[in-house]
């Protein structure tokens, strides 16, 4: 199963997105429940790879409560640390996270995400930017060493923005006591955004594992009247979509996982239905002039993170 399951919808309200409805009043008891469920549907799916983080709510803390009934070392658990979640379910809150990469923030969450005890392999640095200075922070990267020796644990970053593949570069020449540091990369890639081609040979050659997120654009590759500029790309999807018998987000992810060879992508899926949609990418191989024609629909990362960017949280 190269599918694992994204909990940030899961685990806060709001997230940014595309979405059709508005923004109404969280009734916590029932969304913990909805996400507890999702969980369990994505195990029986089969997906055995979740990837969560502090700043995601109640996301990290609803995963344990859900692992507590289960007993399966097959079950694999990457978390992170970086950001805190300040929004308090509030859907008209302007400030939903806050960055911080110090070793104090570092410890205080590894406290917490340190319960996921055996069933966590991955811990990454939550959107590692060259601007915070993270990458050269020696008290933080021998911290981080330290917790992979001592847990047996994968360490890893993720990656956002228009320099991601800089920051892959430089994570690459990151070294502790001589030894490579990071294991593991999360990064944003889609059929919008495909700055990663350039770095992924050489991430594969050097046995790095590769982890997808973002692979449906943030819900930008669904058809809609705001993004009448990818109507050609709708039309492409839509027309695989119908000869595979699949729905266009499976498309979507599949492309994903054929153009990165051996890696993961992750759903970001918050109801049963969009998560049965999303495993169909498993079954179905899109053709090489099929791949063709969705890479050709590729944008500058400029133009791809400025509108992200206007997206809103909801």
């Amino acid at each position: 199963m190269n599918l694992g399951l994204g909990t940030a919808a899961l685990g806060r309200p709001q997230y940014i997105n595309v979405r059709q409805e508005k923004n109404e009043s969280v009734d916590l008891e029932a969304f913990k429940n909805a996400g507890f469920k999702v969980l369990e549907n994505a195990y029986q799916l089969g997906i055995r790879y979740f990837d969560t983080a502090p700043g995601y709510g109640l996301a990290e803390q609803l995963l344990l409560d859900w692992l507590s009934s289960k007993n399966d070392p097959t079950i694999q658990v990457a978390t992170k640390w970086g950001y805190t979640y300040v929004a308090n379910f509030n859907p008209k809150a302007k400030i939903h996270e806050v960055k911080e990469h110090s070793v104090d923030k570092l410890n205080e969450q590894w406290d917490v995400s340190k319960a996921f005890s055996t069933n966590l392999k991955v811990y990454q640095i939550h959107s590692a930017t060259l601007e915070t200075g993270v990458l050269n922070n020696e008290e933080v990267l021998n911290r981080l060493a330290f917790l992979q020796r001592e847990h047996h644990i994968e360490i890893g970053i993720t990656t956002t923005g228009t320099n991601q593949t800089e920051v892959i570069k430089k994570a690459l020449d990151v070294s502790v006591n001589g030894k490579q540091l990071f294991d593991v990369f999360q990064v944003t890639y889609n059929v919008l955004d495909q700055s990663l081609n350039s770095i992924s040979e050489e991430l594969m050659q050097q046995d790095k594992r590769i982890i997808i997120k973002e692979a449906l654009a943030n819900g930008r590759l669904f058809r809609n009247e705001r993004f009448s500029h990818y109507n050609g790309l709708y039309k492409t999807l839509e027309a695989l979509a119908l000869k595979h018998q699949v729905a266009t987000d499976a498309i979507a992810l599949k492309f994903c996982q054929q153009s990165i060879e051996d890696s993961l992508v992750l759903s970001g899926a918050s109801h049963k239905a969009h998560l049965e949609s999303n495993i169909k990418a498993n079954v179905i191989v899109l053709t090489e002039d099929e791949m063709m024609s969705l890479k050709d629909f590729k944008i500058s990362t400029t133009n791809y993170w400025q509108e992200r960017k206007q997206l809103v949280w909801n």
